[in-house]
């Protein structure tokens, strides 16, 4: 007998439309086209002119040959640049490569070459290393400036500004998205174990999907100001860059992330939400006496990346902020897990509830399946917080992969789950907590840096035997690279401070060492260098 729901009840335009962020701001600008969207300084944009403004750079994006497929690459702070071209880019069914500004211009030309970007849109702040980068490059892309007038002074290297490009566009252009909700929508670089960046490419679905997951995890409504001191670069600001315009909140761009422009924001804007990593609630609770602000209404803070200290989340609180922990990986559109509240921590002083809060938590709502397994067998590891095990997520916010990098891509999807590297133990109550990185990847003010990378550049210096780089901790960036060094025999005198600066010329500033300790290094009796040992010592610096 046939089974009546599977006849004559398929897919059409009517019952089918392909899942895309992009969608959030045409729903945005038709339910509140007077209300202001984006504000920058001075300057504030209603969704109906943030709409006009996406469509105009859409078509005239279009009218240079960019289509489906193409890569548009942008290199900017948190500018409405930046949060125009994530709806302008993928509402052509073209991916956006938001890049990180902090790298150097070696590995910027390498993401440029690798992702195939044909238009780089860059804030003139960073034209000293666009300019190095683009040299660099075989194929060069065309080069559009962004001339914000908030930002310091900087060479234009592009054959027009970003304003100028807008007014050579169509404020009715249509926004087609894109073809399949599967089509690749954004590549984001991310630090891996090998000297170059892996490139980590989301679809349209996902970031659907992981941005109304946001919304929930977050509280965000209609009634929402949110301040970006989280970078758009990253994650795609978390998939923030949708969540806030899905549910019609305001974005407050801000160019640099600064207790001293944050904290009169909070108040002159009303802002209710705000995410970083743990730095910069440590830039918060620490700044000086006559930047703080006392805040007359609660300010929702995510952070993520190295768990934030109890004692920082204590501290927030009692200025008035509430904070949600989360944790994720690039490869997970950000936000994977949240510490959700529970009602009977109500009951607990501050300094308990710190500590339950400073744990990663959850899946997120639009999370399909968190486990805390044996990398080998993939069994689950008892939930009684001593048994340890790796972090693995299985979902629709999930990234499609690693482009061009089958071999790893294979890798992370093993036995049907993304391998996030992370070990952590597994509470009763169902919370997990992240104890160790299993790849060494360290963690430093939001920022990935892989250890492997630090130490080639060591190993290039003339003075150094053997190197190895660990995570040590650290108040203000939650972790910062650590160094131990054994100098080769009758090599010249050299210094921490001499080391220091031959990496600071070879790498991203942000990448380079904080602490030289000199030595022999422990090793397995395999020769295999101890990195355990060394993470204990780096811990135990003055």
């Amino acid at each position: 007998m046939a089974k009546p729901f599977a006849a004559d009840l398929g897919r059409n335009a009517a019952n089918h439309v392909a899942l895309s962020p992009v969608s959030f701001l045409r729903r945005a600008a038709e339910t509140w086209p007077g209300k202001v969207a984006v504000r920058h300084g001075a300057l504030a944009y209603t969704y109906a002119q943030f709409e006009a403004r996406v469509r105009r750079l859409a078509s005239a994006l279009a009218a240079r040959g960019i289509g489906h497929g193409d890569t548009v690459a942008m290199l900017a702070p948190n500018v409405p640049a930046m949060l125009e071209a994530h709806y302008a880019v993928p509402g052509l069914g073209a991916i956006l490569n938001a890049l990180n500004y902090r790298l150097d211009a070696k590995t910027i030309a390498f993401c440029l070459g690798h992702g195939g970007a044909k238009v780089l849109i860059t804030d003139r702040e960073f034209s000293p290393v666009v300019a190095k980068a683009l040299a660099l490059c075989e194929r060069p892309p065309l080069v559009i400036d962004i001339d914000d007038p908030l930002a310091p002074e900087g060479k234009l290297l592009g054959e027009l500004t970003y304003e100028a490009l807008l007014e050579e566009g169509d404020p009715g252009f249509v926004l087609h998205g894109p073809g399949d909700e599967w089509d690749a929508l954004s590549l984001l670089y991310t630090s891996g174990t090998t000297g170059d960046p892996k490139g980590v490419v989301y679809h349209h679905r996902g970031a659907y999907l992981n941005a109304l997951g946001n919304a929930l995890a977050f509280g965000l409504s209609a009634q929402s100001v949110y301040l970006w001191t989280l970078p758009m670069f990253h994650c795609n600001g978390w998939t923030y860059t949708w969540a806030v315009t899905a549910v019609g909140g305001t974005h407050v761009c801000l160019r640099k992330v600064d207790p001293a422009l944050i904290f009169p924001a909070l108040r002159l804007h009303r802002v209710t939400h705000l995410c970083g990593a743990p730095i910069v609630l440590n830039l918060l609770v620490h700044a000086p006496g006559e930047v703080k602000v006392r805040l007359d209404h609660v300010v929702e803070v995510a952070t993520g990346g190295a768990a934030p200290p109890s004692a920082i989340i204590e501290a927030m609180e009692r200025m008035g902020f509430r904070v949600t922990h989360l944790y994720g990986l690039t490869e997970s559109y950000g936000p994977a897990t949240l510490c959700a509240w529970q009602d009977d921590w109500d009951a607990l002083d501050l300094e308990a509830r710190a500590r339950l809060m400073a744990r990663q938590g959850v899946r997120y709502p639009t999370m399909e399946d968190l486990q805390v397994a044996d990398p080998r067998t993939h069994e689950p590891v008892p939930r009684d917080g001593r048994a340890m095990g790796e972090v693995m997520l299985r979902g629709n916010t999930i990234m499609k992969g690693y482009l061009a990098n089958p071999k790893a891509t294979e890798a992370a999807f093993r036995e049907g789950w993304y391998h996030t590297g992370d070990l952590a133990v597994w509470h009763p109550d169902g919370y997990i907590e992240v104890k160790d990185r299993s790849k060494d990847v360290i963690i430093s003010g939001g920022e990935n840096i892989s250890s492997l990378e630090v130490e080639e550049c060591l190993y290039r210096h003339p003075a150094v035997m053997e190197a190895a780089v660990v995570a040590r901790p650290d108040d203000k960036w939650g972790e910062t690279p650590c160094a131990f060094v054994t100098v080769k025999p009758g090599a010249s005198e050299t210094s921490a401070e001499a080391i220091i600066a031959f990496c600071r010329e070879n790498l991203a500033h942000y990448k380079v060492p904080r602490t030289v300790v000199f030595g022999e290094l422990p090793k397995t009796s395999t020769g295999k260098i101890q990195k355990f040992i060394l993470r204990e010592q780096a811990g135990k610096l003055p």
